[in-house]
């Protein structure tokens, strides 16, 4: 136990780092473009986008939450949508304004709980979520294909060769630990396999998700008089998705914004100014649409304290790195 609190402790450093690093490199990115500059994109959005924008949002939270309940409600678990709405409102809540060890994950787990819920079924439930996210973001990455075979100043396979190169370790340790993961998930998954049905519902909530997610893209993107295809933002989100995957700072902080910035700018051809308007945007607008979660989290979070420290509920190695911004995605 006291290994994994020295791990955990240790890795929470390196993502305090990380945060610093990327929130520095943000702000190098918006003083080179120049503040007036971002200042007169944020002034291009019309009031009725930002308006359409945060229903989608809304809408989108919904989707999530329904995501989860589906796969519940499958494992035998007889909740009430209120509250697996709740509950995901409270996580979402965390993971925008909780920098801390306490994700959105280890908060749904907590209301879960708190509901007097089977925590075993609770946590695979939010493993197979997670997987259920991720499956519906790589159908969407063909769609980047177009921009990514197109030539580039900087081709995105030799940088991903000259990371490898340089921490050649690092990756080998990622990969095991990525062995062990799947492994971990198969045997999650195993509750799921006889329902296809419901994974196949819970896909769908996902989809409608990311639907909201790329078309509150592309009103700010064409507000600002960026002309990218529906799809190709698809794509391109989907890599900035899988970018912040990596556990590399607290909530994706900076991470999010400075690869959303490159990805559409460098890839799909959008200005640098309507890359990091966009990113600031969309960040703030995923922060506004969690402040309903305030009202539910503190009840949870007790118990969500209590489930990270290891309570016996969960499992921590698979609820280890519940703070990266993608917990709900």
């Amino acid at each position: 136990m006291s290994d994994f609190a020295t791990g955990s402790s240790r890795q929470n450093a390196l993502r305090a780092i990380g945060t610093l690093l990327s929130l520095a490199l943000l702000i190098y990115l918006l003083s080179q473009q120049g503040w007036d500059e971002i200042a007169a994109a944020f002034q291009q959005i019309a009031g009725w986008r930002l308006a359409l924008a945060f229903g989608l949002m809304l809408v989108s939270r919904l989707a999530v939450a329904g995501r989860w309940h589906v796969l519940l409600r499958s494992g035998g678990v007889k909740i009430p949508f209120l509250h697996s709405l709740k509950i995901t409102l409270a996580g979402l809540f965390a993971t925008n304004f909780l920098p801390t060890t306490i994700g959105g994950d280890v908060v749904r787990l907590a209301g879960a709980i708190r509901y007097h819920y089977d925590a075993a079924i609770c946590t695979a439930a939010l493993i197979v979520d997670r997987l259920v996210g991720m499956t519906g973001m790589v159908m969407a990455a063909p769609f980047s294909l177009p921009a990514l075979l197109q030539p580039h100043p900087v081709q995105p396979a030799v940088l991903l060769s000259s990371i490898s190169i340089s921490s050649g370790k690092w990756w080998q340790k990622l990969w095991r630990k990525g062995q062990q993961l799947i492994q971990r998930m198969l045997q999650t998954l195993s509750l799921w396999f006889h329902r296809p049905y419901d994974l196949l519902l819970s896909l769908g909530f996902s989809w409608a998700h990311m639907l909201c997610v790329f078309a509150i893209l592309q009103l700010f993107l064409t507000g600002l008089g960026e002309r990218l295809s529906f799809w190709l933002i698809a794509g391109l989100y989907s890599l900035v998705y899988f970018v912040t995957l990596i556990p590399f700072s607290i909530n994706g902080y900076g991470l999010q914004e400075i690869s959303m910035t490159l990805v559409f700018s460098t890839l799909g051809g959008a200005s640098r100014s309507s890359g990091l308007t966009v990113a600031l945007l969309y960040r703030t607008l995923m922060m506004v649409a969690s402040l309903p979660g305030v009202l539910f989290l503190p009840g949870m979070l007790s118990a969500a304290k209590k489930s990270a420290a290891g309570s016996g509920h969960d499992d921590p190695q698979l609820l280890q790195g519940a703070t990266n911004q993608d917990d709900l995605q």
